[in-house]
This record gives C-alpha cells, structure tokens and sequence, in this order.
C-alpha cells in the first residue's frame, strides 16, 4: 500500500492543473509505475518544488525508485519495526480544527545506543505510511506534537533525525502541516542549531516552539479540546501507533 494519494485534484488554479498534466505526461513516460499516482499526488512534487516541472519530475522519479527499493512489499510490516515500536514513543490520535490528523512523538524514548539506522529508516516509512492513510480526502497534511520532555545527551541522534527529515522532505513532499516542539530542553538547541540547515525553507516555517505556560493555551488554537491528548489538558487517551493503525 502507497498511501500518498488522495483522489483528484480540487482547488488550485488552471496554471497548476496544467502543469500537473505535463508532469504526468514527463513521467509516465520515464517510469509506467507513475500511472499509479492520482493527480493531487503529482501536484504536491510540483508545489515543493515551485511549480518547476522539470525539477519536480526529478524528485518524483527519483521518489518511485526510493519506494521501489525501501518498501519492496508494498508497505513495512510490523514485523519489520519491532524494535521502534516497543520503545513506545510514537502515538497516533484525533484530528485538528482543519481535519489534519495529529501524531505525537516522545523524543526522551529514543536512545542513539539502542538504534539500528535501517530499523530506524523502515520505522519512518512506517510511520508517515499510516499517517498520510489516515489524512481524510478534504486534507493533505497532518500535524505533529514533538514532546521533547527529559531530553537529554543520551537521546541525541542527530544522524537518525537528519535522515528522518530527508525521508520526508524528499518522498512525503507538502504532507507536513505544523510541527509544536513542547517542553523543550535547553540543551535541545544545540542540536537544533545541527540540524537546521538540513531543513528545507518551506519547512522550517512548520516548526513551532512553544513556551510551557502557554502550551495548552497554544495548542487549543489548532486542536479542540475533544481530540487534545489528556496530558496535555485535552480529552483523549492516547493510542499508540501500532494500535492505531490496527
């Protein structure tokens, strides 16, 4: 399962829908697996790259060879990401004032020493996967709350994040809404100040710190109540991703 797609194109201007037409027509001749694409798909490579057909032909074609070779199945199986999972630091629940599904990460359960770097990669595959199934057809993006309580030396991984960013940026083009870094850690700045020029321009915009004693105050703005986390003064429990996506 690629669960990129969406459905056709909605909104957007007669210039984009034509250059979605050409881009399809470029494509479809270097790679017949484009013919498996919809449209809004085709239009996301084309907004992340400025509406440049050839360069956004180039991120796609080279985004079809990526999923060919990272998920030759078609999607990554539990199984294959069992070491992430247990680590319980993914969860996955509700959906914000605009529809955009929410997920939760907890930065202090992720430790350099414990990770295996293809595990690791298989696991944001997985994760975005789901994510971008539960995106609902009025939607294209979903948000996330990066909660970075405890962090500490021992959870840097700047390696693992910076790859985790080229995944997105590169195969899960305009799926990112808004990030909220929460509870963050001075000595997390540091490790931002690494990891920021790896972050495209468009996306560094999606990243928002957010001040504890304006925390639930700030999240409200995006989220109602009913699907905000309990631990972060809302109403729902939250479900693990591997719950969720059963």
């Amino acid at each position: 399962m690629d669960p990129q797609g969406n459905g056709d194109l909605t909104g957007g201007d007669d210039n984009e829908r034509k250059k979605v037409a050409l881009l399809r027509s470029l494509v479809e001749r270097q790679d017949p697996a484009a013919k498996e694409v919809d449209n809004l798909m085709l239009r996301r490579f084309l907004r992340a790259r400025d509406l440049d057909i050839e360069k956004a032909s180039s991120m796609f074609l080279k985004y079809l060879k990526w999923r060919r070779e990272a998920v030759p199945n078609g999607f990554i199986s539990e199984a294959e990401v069992q070491n992430e999972l247990i680590q319980k630091k993914i969860f996955m629940q509700g959906f914000d004032k605009m529809g955009r599904p929410i997920v939760v990460s907890f930065a202090a359960r992720h430790y350099y020493s414990k990770r295996d770097m293809v595990e690791f990669k298989r696991f944001v595959v997985y994760v975005l996967d789901n994510i971008c199934a539960r995106i609902p057809s009025s939607q294209e993006k979903f948000i996330g709350i990066s909660d970075l309580q405890g962090w500490g030396y021992s959870n840097c991984d700047i390696r693992a994040y910076i790859a985790a960013l080229d995944i997105m940026q590169n195969n899960y083009p305009e799926r990112l809404g808004k990030v909220f870094l929460i509870h963050v850690p001075y000595i997390f700045m540091k490790a931002w100040k690494m990891i920021y020029p790896f972050i495209d321009d468009n996306t560094k915009k999606k990243f928002v710190f957010v001040e504890d004693k304006k925390l639930r105050a700030t999240l409200l703005e995006d989220i109602d109540e009913s699907q905000l986390p309990e631990i972060y003064g809302g109403k729902l429990p939250l479900v693990s991703i591997e719950d969720s996506a059963n």
